[in-house]
């Protein structure tokens, strides 16, 4: 790796802080999933595990962030954006940046034993797995797919696991389709969005835009036939129409609004989506009053 001057600081964040992609872990928001489809987040057993599974996962993942950018420096120093990251604006050693890996992956299994020794076993799985893509997998059509879309469904997991939450199967579709769903989007509006420096990440010149589109379609489609076959199975005797049926609608809108934010290219960091469109928060907000109504009342 060749030296390079340091980019001037684009924030009075701490660069070891920065490194780790706080902005990212909205993303570990989803070990909420199980406990809340169960009706039992505010269990303070259930709620203590879940808090607890949160910051390990934000642990785990920052690790991986870490080691991610170590590997990627020079390619990230070609990119428009990822040029800042921390390590690669020289702001912060591999060496250190390495060191820290560790300590936060260790903390983090750490926890997850003390919470759930099936949780400590998820979060290894998913270090495993993160670090076999960023070594082995990150170029390989297909499988970097399923290997990112497989870090979305085992935070959705942990939730489970840490507190002793059954999954059922309707549970694990929708978190499977809707976590493709997310990493075709993401892969197509890279696509979209980085034109010429697409060569920044090699997977996706083995991708055409069509085939991701397809990809993210399909999963969309999936994603709404699992979660309303979900929503109708819960009150089978109520009869007429029931709070979780009514989610639906919502639930479909959100989803059409991410596509819609897909398909102009602006999905490439589902965070940045999540955190600053207005509208996809409008319906998320509608999508979990019925659902608050229909799983806790």
């Amino acid at each position: 790796m060749t030296d390079i001057a340091p980019l001037p600081r684009r924030s009075r964040v701490p660069a070891p802080l920065r490194a780790m992609r706080p902005r990212q872990w909205v993303k570990n928001v989803l070990v909420l999933a199980a406990p809340v489809a169960a009706g039992q987040l505010f269990v303070p057993a259930v709620a203590l595990a879940t808090a607890g599974a949160f910051v390990a996962f934000c642990l785990i993942s920052a690790s991986i962030y870490l080691i991610n950018d170590v590997r990627d420096v020079e390619v990230d120093r070609q990119h428009p954006k990822k040029r800042f990251r921390p390590i690669a604006a020289g702001e912060l050693r591999p060496g250190t940046a390495l060191v820290l890996a560790g300590v936060t992956a260790v903390a983090s299994l750490a926890l997850g034993w003390f919470i759930a020794p099936l949780l400590a076993v998820t979060l290894a799985v998913y270090w495993l797995l993160q670090v076999g893509y960023s070594v082995f997998w990150k170029n390989q059509p297909i499988i970097d797919l399923a290997m990112v879309a497989a870090g979305f469904l085992l935070r959705a997991v942990a939730g489970g696991v840490a507190s002793g939450i059954p999954l059922s199967q309707w549970f694990l579709l929708v978190a499977s389709f809707g976590s493709l769903f997310m990493v075709a989007g993401k892969r197509y509006s890279e696509m979209i969005e980085l034109g010429p420096h697409a060569g920044t990440r090699a997977s996706l010149a083995r991708y055409t835009a069509s085939y991701l589109r397809f990809v993210w379609a399909l999963s969309c489609a999936a994603v709404i036939m699992s979660y309303s076959l979900w929503a109708f199975e819960q009150a089978p005797d109520a009869g007429g129409i029931t709070w979780h049926a009514l989610s639906i609608a919502p639930f479909t809108l959100a989803l059409l609004r991410y596509a819609y934010t897909i398909d102009a290219g602006g999905a490439g960091e589902p965070e940045d989506v999540v955190l600053g469109d207005r509208v996809l928060q409008l319906l998320a907000v509608v999508w979990l009053i019925p659902v608050a109504i229909g799983v806790f009342a």
